[in-house]
């Protein structure tokens, strides 16, 4: 999955054409989500991130059936551009999404069957002078690249599974806008919309087939974790507060 916001210039790897790309392994990944506010996690991500950060859900278009779909996000800052969790190269959270772990590299649909492995070419951490090598003498995957191959399929895996997930909330009806609104000790007001939260209401309307069916499919596990995560909101408003206090 590319996040045009984290990939600023995705290339399909090629084993010819990049037969002596290296990575800069000491390189700090984590530079190229210094401006992210929010960034995409995959359901099995959940009960890590809901210890952290508040975990939102954004509309992300329809299916090929017309069906809605949406994204689940895990909240850095309370405005665009802002990643509370990222200061002076050092992130301050015990649990980093895994697609940020997996960058520079990604997986990027070629057509409806095929998958192919990408790097983000404007990554510092690509070189062809220094670095991992991703290729041995004979063209073949090296270890490294096998592992880095298996961790970024694995993602794409449950990008799909969280996609149907989401999709599932959105026919029930379980999920509805939401709005944060706060005010900062200096009186700046705070607001984050045009997302996606639990409907409370509609939840305890299931009917009890309804429930046992999430609950069998781990559907209202996710959920719990996700309502879970919305006391983050405040410690999240604590850290920008923080950011923002003049020092004695």
């Amino acid at each position: 999955m590319i996040n045009p916001e984290l990939h600023k210039q995705p290339l399909a790897l090629d084993r010819t054409e990049h037969r002596n790309l290296k990575v800069r392994r000491e390189t700090n990944i984590l530079d190229a989500a210094a401006g992210l506010n929010a960034f995409f996690v995959t359901a099995a991500e959940f009960a890590d991130a809901c210890k952290e950060y508040p975990i939102l859900f954004l509309r992300a278009g329809t299916d090929p059936e017309g069906k809605p779909l949406v994204a689940p996000l895990a909240i850095f800052g309370l405005k665009r551009g802002e990643n509370l969790f990222y200061r002076n190269g050092v992130w301050d959270a015990r649990y980093v999404p895994a697609m940020l772990r997996s960058y520079p590299f990604a997986m990027a649909s070629a057509d409806e069957k095929r998958y192919v492995l990408c790097f983000d070419s404007a990554s510092p951490a690509m070189s062809t002078e220094e670095g991992e090598p991703l290729f041995d003498a004979q063209g073949e995957p090296t270890p490294y690249m096998k592992g880095v191959q298996s961790f970024v399929e694995q993602i794409e895996i449950e990008v799909e599974r969280t996609r149907l997930a989401g999709r599932r909330l959105m026919e029930l009806g379980l999920l509805q806008d939401k709005r944060f609104d706060a005010t900062l000790s200096d009186g700046t007001p705070v607001v984050v919309d045009g997302f996606l939260a639990v409907d409370e209401a509609r939840l305890d309307k299931l009917t009890d087939e309804e429930v046992l069916q999430l609950h069998r499919n781990g559907l209202l596990g996710l959920l719990n974790l996700h309502v879970a995560s919305l006391g983050n909101m405040r410690s999240l408003l604590e850290r920008r507060m923080a950011l923002n206090a003049k020092p004695a």
